[in-house]
């Protein structure tokens, strides 16, 4: 059992990685602003409310509770906003990171997991990505997962860190048991998009429909959410064990078109949803499907829920049972 600090834990992945943490007995501590997280997401673990830009607060954390490591999720996290922000995002994901690396190091802390992103190789230059993939972000929030990362080699070069990051694809689906859900404001992921144009009878763009695949959408790759919990419990176990610092991606090594998410999610409601057919967005790469062939050499991973249909499947009961998000919990337990 150990006591883990996890920055940004309220969040849609963070929370899933706390109910992964308690349920095989660790003591996650939960650090969060609240930005765009849930308290309600982590009712059962010790939460402190909190922003990275407080070192004081973060010090006083790690002074009364002792923190064994640290998983790092907090982040700004919205691809366009980084392109009309880029220095918020400069300083949240960097230069906040970076006061938070430093107190590990006051307080003699050397394991780490890392909330990094595929966003960090830019436009693929072959399919499947691997991780030796040329990093060439396209856009600021990837650029600053890819500073963050040469920054955590630089304290493990010196001996002061060992870390994991992990480079996900694109997070899917909810809780198998229901309790946790995908709850952004706004909105940008296309399987929750999807399901609430299912829920409430309206359309879903689908930007491009001239791409060369097999439909003509974007194909992108899916890992369900409790898996990618998983693959931070596993690479947690890894650093407990050894001094060790790696690099993985996060996939399925599939990849679905946009329209067969729509597809996929019309059958699993038994709904129509209207698609609307509008223009390619900047910088849309036609596929983006990653090799995670290293993590499962290396750490033992392996997806339970691979297939579309059951993250769309796990999706849809969240998004049916609380069509307004985590305030729908906070009501019913009022009531």
């Amino acid at each position: 059992m150990s006591n883990i600090l996890v920055t940004g834990g309220a969040g849609y992945i963070g929370s899933h990685v706390v109910k992964e943490l308690l349920r095989q007995s660790h003591h996650p501590i939960i650090f969060d602003n609240l930005q765009t997280g849930h308290r309600k997401a982590v009712k059962d673990a010790l939460f402190i409310e909190g922003d990275l830009s407080d070192p004081e607060k973060l010090k006083e954390t790690f002074q009364t509770h002792a923190i064994d490591a640290v998983i790092h999720f907090a982040a700004n996290s919205l691809v366009g906003e980084s392109v009309q922000k880029p220095l918020k995002y400069f300083d949240n994901n960097v230069k906040n990171s970076i006061k938070l690396i430093e107190i590990i190091k006051e307080f003699g802390i050397n394991k780490l997991v890392f909330s990094s992103s595929a966003a960090v190789y830019g436009e693929p230059q072959e399919i499947p990505i691997t991780e030796d993939h040329p990093c060439s972000p396209t856009n600021p929030y990837g650029e600053t997962k890819w500073i963050f990362e040469k920054v955590l080699r630089a304290y493990h070069d010196e001996g002061i860190l060992n870390f994991i990051s992990l480079r996900y694809f694109n997070a899917a689906g909810a809780d198998p048991e229901r309790e946790l859900g995908e709850d952004h404001s706004p909105e940008s992921h296309l399987i929750p998009l999807v399901i609430k144009a299912a829920l409430d009878g309206t359309s879903v763009p689908v930007y491009g429909t001239d791409y060369n695949t097999p439909d003509g959408t974007c194909i992108r790759d899916y890992i369900h959410v409790t898996d990618l919990a998983d693959a931070h419990i596993l690479a947690l176990r890894k650093l407990e064990q050894k001094k060790f610092s790696g690099i993985y991606n996060m996939g399925n090594g599939n990849g679905y078109s946009v329209r067969e998410v729509i597809e996929t999610v019309k059958k699993v409601a038994g709904r129509e949803v209207k698609a609307v057919e509008s223009p390619r967005r900047p910088g849309d790469p036609a596929r983006l499907v990653a090799s995670s062939e290293k993590i499962r050499e290396e750490l033992g991973w392996a997806p339970q829920y691979p297939d579309m249909k059951t993250i769309v499947e796990t999706a849809w009961e969240w998004h049916r049972n609380h069509p307004n998000g985590y305030d729908d919990i906070g009501m019913a337990q009022s009531a």
